[in-house]
Formats: structure tokens, sequence, C-alpha cells
């Protein structure tokens, strides 16, 4: 993609990567995604705001030839998909000055041997001018990295967010659409952002008193109305839960799918809304999604010699990692000849800190009294999302 416009003075640069499905060796991405750089010009200085990840060096490059002179580079994150072609803008601009704060500074100097005298450190709410335009920034800590700031241009409301309120979503238009682009801004945050909650609501306070016209992430779009974003994290990070069960599950020879679909019915009679996922085909980006707004959150799962299914324990541990706002949790599953289920994926989703609901474990296939705990599971998790007032 070629250099735009963002506004009269900023230009959006990088790189659109249409065709990578994977980030971090981990991270599903249906809709590929972007590296957004900005070069902001001043009536006396110009500066470029981030890179783009090494392996489209050459995209930002192409872009910079129309660009014969840098002052300053802001890197305003470590990890090497923003800054992972900045020596290569360091050597092209050998006067340009590395903006950015002491534990990203740290952190570069380790990752890619920049040397000291081409650093400028700044501190929280620092200031920088252009002549006519001044830079603030704003620290932006955990979202999603310790060293994660911000960068605001006074005069224009313009917020350059970093990882925060972005989107992996490859697109040809520069602006996002709301109907297109919260699905992805959602799978991000589900997948990114969740692990912070709480510093996802301490920087969007810490945001509440400056004025934004425009947010510029480093993935996906960039929002001409902030607003619903900013509003969409809020909601995920810090409103109640919803009145939805998840059940993420696995049946090797169907008995654990009998309890399942049981489970599903009751629950739907109940009034509680089900989200199942089946884990031997299921994207874990759309699972990471729907834990998001989830109250309550059971695991399904035969028993692999005396433990859980594989699948299942990466689930456990991704919702453990994750740390969504369910308030409840629970399993239930089928064993033949032993099991430590229950010790195992407890362990695991342990740092939820939610409250453990009676498993269900059926002895081969289920029978009666098994499907009748499930009644009862059922009947307590309905009772749990009414005391507590879910809708």
């Amino acid at each position: 993609m070629n250099a735009r416009p963002v506004s009269a003075d900023t230009t959006w640069m990088g790189a659109v990567d249409w065709d990578r499905r994977l980030f971090d060796s981990l991270i599903p991405l249906p809709e590929g995604t972007s590296y957004n750089a900005y070069l902001v010009r001043g009536s006396e200085k110009t500066i470029l705001i981030d890179t783009v990840d090494p392996a489209k060096v050459d995209v930002l490059m192409a872009q910079l030839d129309a660009v014969d002179h840098l002052d300053y580079l802001v890197a305003q994150h470590a990890e090497q998909d923003h800054s992972g072609s900045i020596p290569a803008v360091l050597a092209r601009y050998p006067k340009a000055i590395l903006v950015t704060n002491p534990k990203a500074k740290e952190l570069l100097q380790e990752h890619l041997d920049i040397p000291d005298e081409r650093f400028r450190t700044v501190a929280d709410g620092e200031t920088l001018s252009l002549g006519n335009k001044t830079l603030r920034f704003i620290y932006l800590p955990w979202v999603h990295w310790p060293e994660t700031m911000g960068t605001y241009i006074e005069e224009d409301h313009i917020l350059f967010s970093c990882d925060f309120l972005g989107s992996h979503r490859a697109q040809t238009g520069l602006f996002a659409e709301r109907d297109v682009v919260m699905h992805g801004a959602k799978r991000y945050y589900a997948e990114i952002m969740m692990p912070f909650r709480s510093f996802v609501i301490k920087n969007l306070d810490k945001l509440a008193g400056t004025q934004v016209d425009m947010v510029c992430p480093s993935h996906g779009p960039v929002y001409k109305d902030p607003t619903f974003i900013m509003e969409a994290y809020r909601e995920w990070a810090g409103g109640p839960p919803h009145n939805k069960v998840v059940i993420p599950f696995v049946s090797m020879h169907g008995s654990t799918l009998k309890m399942v679909d049981h489970l599903t019915a009751a629950l739907a009679d109940r009034g509680v809304d089900v989200e199942r996922f089946d884990l031997t085909t299921a994207d874990l980006g759309e699972v990471a999604m729907s834990l998001v707004d989830a109250a309550t959150i059971v695991i399904g799962t035969p028993a692999v010699l005396t433990g859980p299914h594989p699948k299942t324990i990466e689930i456990a541990y991704l919702a453990g990692a994750l740390r969504p706002k369910a308030q409840f949790v629970s399993i239930v599953g089928s064993f033949g000849w032993g099991q430590r289920i229950v010790d195992v994926l407890g362990g695991l989703i342990a740092p939820l800190k939610a409250v453990v609901l009676t498993p269900v474990l059926a002895k081969g296939d289920p029978r009666a009294a098994d499907m009748q705990a499930i009644d009862v599971l059922a009947d307590t998790i309905a009772a749990k999302h009414h005391e507590a007032g879910l809708r």
C-alpha cells in the first residue's frame, strides 16, 4: 500500500499484511493485519511514529523515499512488529533521534543493540515541539507490555495509541467502519488485552480528560470517531458478564458429547444463553471472544489415560492466562478406569478466581443419575446468574 493522508499534516505509512494467518506462532489472524507507522510534519521538525515488522521493512523504506529528512523516530513499544525496522530507519537518517521512554529504551537496546547516543528518553506527559505541532507522550503501561506509551498531537487532538484500541485487520480503506471492524476489534481485545483488564480501565480513565478526536492505532484501521471503540473497551473490560455459558469440549467416543448436549438443552430451558465449541475444530480466537462476556465456563472432556484430553488442557490454560471476568466454572465429562480431570483442569483455571460449581463426571456412558446431576448443575448456574442480576 502507498502512504496515505490521515490529516493535513499526518500521513499513514506502513504495511498491510493480507496473508499473515498467525501472530507470535499462536494467535490466529483470519483477517490478516497491518503494521501502522505515522509521519507527522511540523513547521520545523518531522517525526515518524513507530516502524513495521521486519518482514515488511522494504515497504516502509519505499514509502520513506519521499521523505528527505527525519528529525525524530518515536518508539512507542519494543515488540518486534513495531520496532523491528528501527535500525533500518536510523541507518537511513543518521541524524534522527530515537524518542522513547526509559523502559522501552532498555528493551530496545537489549533486542536491537541501538547505541545510547541515538536515544532521547521522555517522561510521562512530557512534550516535544515540531514547531506548529506539540507532541505529548502518554504512558499506557500494560496494554499490553509494561513500556507501552501513546503519542498525542495537542493541536489536532489525534492519539497514536500503539497496540491499545487496535485490531488485526487487513483492508484497503484507511478508516474504520463500525460494523466492519468490531468483530476483529473484539477478537484483538480478547486475545491480547483481556489479561490486563484492570489496566485497560486505568488507561481509559487516564485518557478521559483528553479530547481525542481521532485514534491512530498500530494495527488495523484509524478511528475518525473513536467514541465507539473506547466505549466497547470499557464494556469488555469493566462491564458485568452476560447471562451466558461457554462450553469448550472434546468428545472421543460420544459420552462427553451426550453430557454437553444435555447441559446445553437444560441451560436453554432455563433461559441461559450457551456458546459451545468443539475443540477439535474450533478457532481459539473465537473461543477467546466468547469468554470476554461469559458469566460461566463449563469444560467438557473425556479422560485420556488418567488426565483430561490435551485440547481441554490447552483451553483451561488459555482461560487461566486470559483471565476473563467469568464468575463460575465447572467441568463435565466421562472416564473409563481412572481420572484426575478435576485436579489437572482445576489447577489451570485457578487464576480466574471463579466459584467452582460441582463437576459432573460419568464412568463410561452417562446414565440417568449423571443426567440428573447435569440438570442440577444447570439449575445452579441459572440460579447463580439470576442472583447476580445477569442479562
